[in-house]
C-alpha cells in the first residue's frame, strides 16, 4: 500500500535552517506512515531564469507538488505581520478546492483581534457602528477566531483539525508540538 501524501505549507522556506526543519516534519510525517513532501523537494532550474521566471517556476511546482499529494497540513503561525503566510493561505485554498484535505496549526495562541490590534500599535477605535476601527475607518474582525475567518472557516469546512499550541518565543517557526498533532489526526482521515 502506497503512503498518503502530505504537503508541507508553512513559511518554513524562509528560514536559515529550511531544509532541517523540513526534513524533520518529514521524519515525523514518516513515523505515522505517511511521504511529507516540502515545497523545496520541487526540482526547478532556475539557470539562465529572470528573478520573474524564478518565482513563477516556483509556484507552478508547488501547485504541481499541492496536487500530488493527498492531504495538506498548514502552519498558519502569524507571519510577518498578524495572520498567516499569504503564499500558506494560497496553498490552502488550492488544495480545498482540489477537494485534499486541509490540516492546520498555528505555535501563537492569541487571537486574530488581538494580533491585529497590537501590529496597528493599538491605533484602534471603537466607532458609532461599535465596530473597532482602524485609522483607515476600516473594521477589524471581532470573531475570536484563530486568524482571518477564511481560514478558520476554510479548516473547519474541510478537516476540522486546527491545533493552537504556544511555542517558546526563539522557535515559533521551529516548535513541531503541533504539527505532530496534525499528522496524528491525519491518520484518522479515511481513505478516499
Amino acid at each position: 500500500m502506497v503512503a498518503k501524501r502530505i504537503y508541507l505549507a508553512g513559511p518554513e522556506v524562509f528560514l536559515i535552517n529550511a531544509i532541517e526543519v523540513g526534513e524533520n516534519k518529514k521524519r515525523i510525517c514518516l513515523k505515522h506512515g505517511f511521504e511529507g513532501v516540502f515545497s523545496l523537494d520541487a526540482k526547478i532550474d532556475f539557470e539562465g531564469k529572470t528573478p520573474e521566471e524564478t518565482g513563477l517556476s516556483i509556484s507552478k511546482a508547488n501547485e504541481e507538488l499541492i496536487k500530488s499529494c493527498d492531504i495538506l497540513i498548514a502552519n498558519i503561525t502569524p507571519f510577518r505581520g498578524p495572520s498567516v503566510d499569504v503564499g500558506t493561505a494560497y496553498e490552502m485554498g488550492v488544495a480545498h478546492a482540489l477537494g485534499k484535505k486541509v490540516l492546520a496549526y498555528t505555535n501563537v495562541k492569541s487571537r486574530f483581534t488581538e494580533r491585529t490590534i497590537k501590529a496597528l500599535n493599538g491605533k484602534v477605535k471603537r466607532s458609532v457602528d461599535g465596530k473597532i476601527r482602524d485609522s483607515q475607518g476600516m473594521f477589524i474582525e471581532e470573531n475570536q477566531l484563530t486568524d482571518n475567518l477564511m481560514i478558520d472557516g476554510c479548516i473547519h469546512i474541510n478537516s476540522g483539525v486546527l491545533v493552537v499550541e504556544e511555542a517558546p518565543a526563539d522557535q515559533v517557526f521551529t516548535y513541531l508540538a503541533g504539527f505532530e498533532k496534525c499528522v496524528r489526526e491525519a491518520k484518522k482521515i479515511p481513505s478516499y
